[in-house]
């Protein structure tokens, strides 16, 4: 695994004002955060337009209530003239080291079927061997570290050409880094929204080729209950569905920002085929 090494810097703006940002993106009134933060809505309307300075306890609180992501605490610790609450260690750092060995261990088990660990611009950071079969074809220089999940799915010379439904799957992932873009305000990966949209799309081919199982019968087709990537791999189409899993109240900005990504099979003939290929 390697270390994240994004930072959260200061900012020129007043505390006030993001909080107010923060508050109005929740769609959330001054009244009901006040409540939940046991405060009174006057005090909170001082706070936002910079007429009283919270405590630092009050930032946390006021935080915790509208959900801001870990990071983004820092931030406004930072712009209330507070230090930063939450540290953020290196993935490689030996006091991380049984949450590494504890991932790798999740994701190994998860084997025949594929997972990953990412970072919060989606940098492959572990992943089993089920991942690594997917790879096969997949351009040396996209291989290259640091590995990126996302480019490397929407790439023109990664897995693109082989994903049937590429332009549903593609809208599924834009739309997802979308979401946290505007959670996160993260500029890098606006640059890697910008840059895998930017990506030429083929016209879509026929998706009506049957699964077929490794001796090479065709299996009856199964109604999904989710988008599912359906993706060619040595002449048989693979359906999966993606999961994500994050870590419940992080206090490390390294934490908070990891996540596990298990594609599930979604029908019964990539089930076989998955356990004939990788035992």
């Amino acid at each position: 695994m390697t270390a994240l090494t994004s930072g959260t810097a200061p900012t020129v703006q007043g505390v006030g004002p993001l909080l107010r940002a923060w508050r109005e993106r929740r769609r959330v009134s001054q009244l009901e955060l006040a409540l939940r933060a046991d405060s009174s809505a006057r005090h909170i309307s001082f706070v936002e337009t910079g007429r009283s300075r919270p405590s630092e306890e009050m930032v946390l609180r006021l935080a915790e209530h509208l959900d801001v992501p870990v990071r983004e605490r820092n931030a406004l610790l930072l712009a209330a003239g507070y230090a930063p609450h939450y540290p953020e260690t290196p993935l490689d750092d030996p006091a991380l080291g049984a949450l590494r060995e504890g991932m790798e261990r999740l994701i190994r088990g998860y084997e025949p079927y594929p997972a990953l660990v990412v970072d919060a611009t989606y940098q492959v950071l572990a992943a089993n061997r089920g991942i690594v079969m997917l790879m096969d074809g997949v351009a040396e220089h996209l291989l290259a570290p640091p590995l990126n999940a996302i480019r490397l799915t929407l790439h023109p010379e990664g897995l693109a050409p082989r994903i049937r439904n590429l332009r549903e799957w593609r809208g599924h992932l834009l739309e997802q880094m979308g979401r946290q873009i505007a959670l996160h305000r993260s500029q890098p990966l606006r640059e890697l929204y910008d840059e895998v949209a930017a990506y030429p799309v083929p016209d879509p081919a026929p998706d009506t080729a049957p699964d077929t199982a490794p001796g090479g019968e065709p299996d009856e087709p199964v109604p999904y209950f989710a988008l599912p990537m359906r993706i060619e791999h040595e002449g048989h189409v693979l359906s999966f569905i993606s999961s994500i899993s994050t870590f419940n109240t992080p206090m490390d900005v390294t934490v908070a920002e990891l996540a596990i990504e298990t594609l599930l099979p979604a029908d019964p003939a990539t089930v076989k085929y998955l356990h004939t290929l990788l035992p």
